[in-house]
């Protein structure tokens, strides 16, 4: 008596599995590629200065603590972007706060040359109120 021996489930179904798995893998590869990609560029900008100043001066800013409250801390996604090339750079950055209280957003403008961060725009825009809050450090005159 002879045994006829079944093929195996793979063997039986290569005709679909191949295309349909190579074509989910294609896929999958993609957006994980682009998820990484993105994690990787927030991470840069996270730990750029201008953002890092930005949310510590917002962080130890009395008016904005009155308003949000004291426990400060960011709030999703920024939107914006940070250019370096060299010594010289650019920033504009929106960053989204919260507090206890409220929430708001931090506004970054700010140019890079070789002395540095220069500043031009930075203030949190309260959400509620739409009340500015200007976080930069206020010169006394002939300074």
């Amino acid at each position: 008596m002879e045994q006829i021996r079944q093929k195996s489930w793979f063997g039986r179904n290569w005709l679909w599995v191949l295309p349909v798995g190579g074509c989910l893998g294609v896929i999958l590869l993609f957006i994980f590629g682009i998820g990484a990609a993105i994690f990787g560029v927030s991470k840069i900008i996270k730990e750029s200065a201008p953002y890092e100043y930005a949310v510590e001066s917002a962080k130890d800013n009395n008016e904005v603590q009155l308003a949000l409250g004291e426990s400060i801390d960011t709030d999703g996604l920024f939107q914006g972007n940070i250019t370096i090339n060299n010594s010289t750079g650019e920033a504009d950055l929106k960053i989204p706060i919260k507090g206890e209280k409220g929430e708001g957003v931090i506004v970054v403008l700010a140019e890079k040359d070789n002395e540095g961060w220069q500043y031009e725009k930075l203030y949190v825009v309260i959400k509620d109120t739409q009340e500015k809050i200007n976080l930069l450090k206020k010169t006394m005159e002939g300074d």
